[in-house]
């Protein structure tokens, strides 16, 4: 049996994103499993995954918490000796990429994202550049989610060696089979994201406030953890009847089946937006920005549109051109979207790749 070894950042990403790449790797495996402690890390175990508690301070940028997460990495490769490290997001890509280089220990990194440390020029976009040439100068292949990262990465002279572009993390398609679309009593919308500034949350406000004051069949929803920062506006907003915040939620399988359109006016550097895929897969309409990681789902006005960043004016026209659409039309552009991600989307496209990486090592 081989030894892998998976460096994360969180469990609820790993699990319910690289759940059948995991399943595929217990075949003939030992999987170990680096990160922090969270209420999904017992389904991982169950799986068979062999879970070792890493702190990692996601967003920090605390130098000596850093080294002490590159120590502990060092101190893991030790211990484990694996054959190959997998690893996904920044600091996992960075800090895990250069303890296996000094370890001699093959490894395959994920860029999930550029993050903010990159997209925003400046000393910290300088030093993140340079880390990344020091993580990703031995890998064995490095995985990039959407061409506008990779060619950014290049550019910057970053890598040297064998890189290969996948679907993102790809989709379920049968856990997000497609569904039967709604009637049009009400016409709900839906927003799935961390509410934060960066996820377009203000334009979509802007345009539940609108829209819902000029179309009184239309209901906007809301989904995922709220940053102190909007707790108060959503509250108000919430009680007003203008929105619907559901909170945090496991499964929003049963929000699709009751949604008409997805909207994700998101402008953070994303990797390859999984709510797209997810809403897409059940055979919904999308509306989104013209971005990397975005774009590359959405074809505008065949299986939704496409909306400018931080346009609030634009994010409402294009919801009252999808309001035009008949039943029939509406329907038809959410399974339009189905098609799409079965022909470039399935998750077992990912699989397949780190297989075939894998197997090379």
């Amino acid at each position: 049996m081989g030894k892998i070894l998976v460096l994360a950042n969180n469990d609820i990403g790993l699990y319910k994103f690289r759940k059948e790449l995991i399943e595929e790797l217990l075949k003939g495996n030992d999987v170990y499993i680096s990160l922090p402690e969270g209420e999904y890390v017992k389904k991982l175990i169950d799986l068979g995954c062999r879970f070792i508690d890493t702190k990692i301070s996601r967003r920090g940028t605390n130098p000596i918490t850093d080294f002490k997460l590159m120590i502990r990495y060092k101190k893991i490769l030790k211990k484990i000796k694996p054959d190959v490290v997998l690893t996904y997001t920044i600091k996992p890509n960075i800090y895990g990429g250069m303890m296996c280089r000094l370890a001699k220990t093959s490894y395959i990194p994920n860029v999930t994202g550029l993050g903010t440390a990159v997209g925003n020029s400046g000393v910290l976009q300088s030093i993140t550049i340079a880390l990344y040439k020091l993580a990703f100068k031995n890998a064995c292949c490095v995985f990039f989610q959407n061409k506008e990262n990779a060619e950014f990465i290049n550019g910057k002279g970053i890598i040297k060696g064998k890189q290969k572009i996948i679907p993102g993390s790809g989709v379920n398609l049968d856990y997000y089979d497609v569904l039967d679309y709604p009637e049009e009593e009400n016409i709900n919308f839906l927003f799935i994201s961390r509410v934060m500034k960066q996820k377009g949350i203000d334009q979509y406000l802007d345009a539940a406030k609108y829209i819902t004051e000029k179309y009184s069949n239309t209901k906007f929803h809301i989904l995922g953890f709220c940053e102190e920062a909007y707790e108060k506006k959503l509250k108000d907003m919430h009680d007003r009847g203008i929105i619907q915040y559901h909170g945090m939620q496991s499964d929003v399988r049963k929000f699709y089946k009751v949604s008409h359109c997805t909207i994700h006016p998101t402008y953070y550097p994303e990797g390859m937006s999984n709510v797209l895929l997810e809403s897409a897969a059940c055979g919904r309409p999308i509306i989104t920005t013209n971005r990397s990681g975005c774009r590359e789902i959405v074809e505008d006005g065949i299986n939704g549109y496409v909306v400018e960043q931080q346009n609030s004016q634009d994010l409402i026209e294009k919801i009252e051109d999808f309001l035009k659409l008949s039943y029939e039309e509406k329907k038809v552009m959410g399974l339009s979207g189905r098609a799409k991600v079965e022909k470039e989307f399935d998750r077992q496209i990912v699989v397949r790749a780190y297989k075939d990486e894998i197997k090379m090592i």
